[in-house]
């Protein structure tokens, strides 16, 4: 037990974990603000919390470059804090978003699930002449079928797949490598 510990104490492991978790819970915040000001928090508004993701990537690594890297940063370990960082707040986001469609307002879940069905059948026209009335219908089933707790999955998929260019292109920018051992000692 004493080794799992301390696996989880190196500042690789732990300083994107715990910006990872500030920024689960500063993404729901932002969910809560969307469901407080009447917009459907389960909506397409929700996709703009990668904002809060991108910025504390960064956060994350210029901590990280300055505390722990005594002002170095190489692009593997900017790479890994940024991955780490993007999956665990979607984790975190997944299961607080999850428990409060589940145990404080169900009817977010629902009405999301009224939009996407209203939304199909309104493009049922083009949708039917490109894929077919068969597919459609699966297509119609399908939403009808979503549970709740596909939002985990559905968290941690989409902000996979948005974090890919952002996490390479903070990993780039953050990176700082002390270059003094490419340098001819005979110039010196």
């Amino acid at each position: 037990m004493n080794s799992i510990l301390n696996f989880f104490r190196k500042p690789l492991l732990k300083v994107p974990l715990a910006f990872g978790g500030l920024t689960g819970v500063l993404a729901f915040v932002f969910f809560l603000a969307l469901y407080l000001i009447g917009v459907a928090p389960l909506g397409n508004k929700k996709a703009l919390d990668f904002g809060i993701h991108a910025i504390m990537m960064v956060a994350a690594c210029w901590y990280y470059r300055k505390n722990v890297g005594n002002g170095m940063l190489h692009l593997w370990e900017a790479l890994s804090i940024c991955y780490i960082v993007n999956t665990f707040a979607a984790l975190i986001n997944g299961w607080l978003i999850y428990f409060f469609i589940t145990y404080v307002d169900p009817a977010v879940f629902t009405n999301y699930l009224a939009d996407m069905q209203q939304l199909l059948i309104q493009g049922k026209a083009e949708m039917v002449k490109n894929i077919g009335e068969a597919e459609f219908q699966n297509m119609l089933r399908s939403v009808q079928a979503t549970e709740r707790s596909e939002v985990i999955a559905d968290e941690l998929s989409k902000k996979t797949i948005m974090g890919i260019l952002p996490i390479i292109l903070i990993s780039m920018i953050m990176r700082r490598q002390n270059y003094s051992i490419m340098r001819d000692p005979r110039q010196q």
